[in-house]
């Protein structure tokens, strides 16, 4: 934390973060899965000081997805963690940027509030946070750099880092107030925002609301949370929690707690358990919702981090089918996190083994008496190894079945680590991919044949 000419900062690491006692400031930083359920931060508020305010960009620019400078002052807040047209957020492949806040006067600031929320590392807030009465010599409007705030006039407060590793989405909430007394006397506040990662091209937060409270004025209203149906439950040792949001489909809600309630339970640990890698934690908190069809793009589910979506449609036609099993695979991309910890990967795991290796675990270890992963007779003749989905998941059971039982665990460690290549059929089983795949075809013809007999 660096001293500015005006104040020292006290950061305290609230929940997830230790406390540290620095100076004058205090700055109190909370993740939770949702609800706003902060213990230290206050919830966030409606017609404060900054629903008033003048908000502008001073560097960087708006991503295109984002509703704009309003979601940060209009006391609304998202529905859920994925939705860009209530947040706001600086464009993709961008390292952030400036954003400055006219309050109109120069008045006592008592408390600044910011919060956010998102799926991945986008829910995390870094940023500094400067202060200016107005009438400061060379104070400037027009930041371009960050080397120019040591001459720009604006006095630092604050800086801020949510980032954490064990916990990386979900709602994080900033409470910045002094110690004993009032910030101090500002007209404008400003924001100097960094993305919270540069592994890929969505690394700036989505910021669903700014809170300013004056020391002289009145106290704030919580705003009034969208409604949501959730159905929250945990492992029975309290290691991993869920949340099923049956929002957009309350009609299953007793479904889920009845059906899909148990199959999470169980389900989850054990793929943990079969996917395990040296220094990998697996995601503690995973929430699954349901989003009207319109908005899948065809898709039955499909998981983004700790995030499952489900199509509400899809899932109502197949609740006495495949909807539990979906679930399953989906919960297995979950626990991949191939894309999560791609920061050290050499190369890309190719799609059929990121998708072969749920449908493996479905259909062989869940399911196995559906036998929904049996290639019949007249598509064998163009089945092969890498076609992804049921077919891989079919080669991989052959191989476990045949060579190595631990061989999911050994090809998953491979493919979360960023290593895989061609080599790795010949490092573990001493043949090709190729060879490989005339085994089992030949596998597969000789069971249908026995099934004939």
């Amino acid at each position: 934390m660096q001293k500015s000419s005006r104040f020292t900062a006290l950061i305290v690491f609230a929940c997830l973060w230790p406390s540290v006692l620095l100076g004058q400031t205090q700055v109190v930083m909370e993740s939770v899965p949702s609800d706003y359920q902060f213990k230290r931060v206050p919830p966030p508020a409606k017609e404060d000081t900054a629903t008033k305010a003048e908000y502008k960009i001073l560097r960087g620019k708006i991503d295109p997805n984002s509703v704009g400078l309003q979601a940060l002052h209009n006391d609304k807040m998202p529905a859920n963690e994925d939705q860009p047209g209530e947040n706001f957020f600086f464009a993709a492949g961008t390292d952030g940027g400036c954003l400055e806040i006219d309050l109109g006067r120069a008045i006592s600031v008592k408390q600044f509030a910011s919060y956010s929320w998102h799926a991945t590392t986008r829910a995390a807030q870094v940023y500094r946070l400067y202060g200016a009465v107005g009438d400061e010599e060379g104070l400037s409007h027009s930041i371009t750099s960050v080397t120019e705030f040591a001459k720009s006039g604006w006095s630092l407060i604050a800086s801020v880092d949510t980032r954490v590793e064990s916990s990386v989405g979900g709602q994080h909430g900033v409470s910045v107030t002094g110690a004993d007394k009032p910030l101090g006397r500002f007209r404008y506040l400003l924001l100097d925002v960094s993305p919270t990662e540069t592994n890929d091209a969505f690394g700036n937060t989505f910021f669903s609301e700014i809170d300013i409270y004056d020391a002289d004025g009145q106290s704030a209203a919580p705003i009034e949370l969208p409604k949501s149906n959730k159905l929250a439950f945990e492992t029975s040792d309290g290691k991993y929690r869920f949340a099923i949001d049956t929002t957009d489909a309350a009609d299953l809600r007793d479904w889920c707690d009845r059906e899909l309630r148990p199959v999470v339970q169980t389900w989850y640990p054990k793929i943990v358990a079969m996917l395990p890698s040296d220094g990998f934690v697996a995601p503690s908190r995973v929430e699954l919702r349901f989003q009207d069809e319109s908005r899948m793009g065809g898709n039955p589910a499909y998981a983004n981090a700790n995030v499952i979506t489900l199509n509400t449609q899809w899932f109502r036609r197949e609740l006495k089918r495949e909807a539990r099993g979906a679930v399953v695979h989906e919960m297995a991309h979950v626990v991949q996190s191939y894309t999560q910890n791609r920061r050290n990967a050499r190369t890309t795991t190719p799609g059929w083994i990121v998708e072969g290796i749920p449908d493996y675990i479905r259909w062989f270890l869940y399911e196995p008496e559906i036998k929904g992963a049996e290639i019949p007779e007249r598509a064998l003749a163009t089945a092969t190894h890498d076609a992804s989905y049921r077919i891989t998941g079919n080669f991989f059971d052959f191989l476990t079945r045949t060579y190595d039982r631990d061989f999911i665990a050994k090809l998953n460690t491979t493919a979360r680590n960023g290593r895989y290549d061609s080599n790795f059929w010949i490092k573990t089983f001493g043949k090709s991919a190729p060879e490989l795949e005339r085994e089992w075809i030949a596998d597969c013809r000789l069971q249908i044949d026995q099934a004939k007999k």
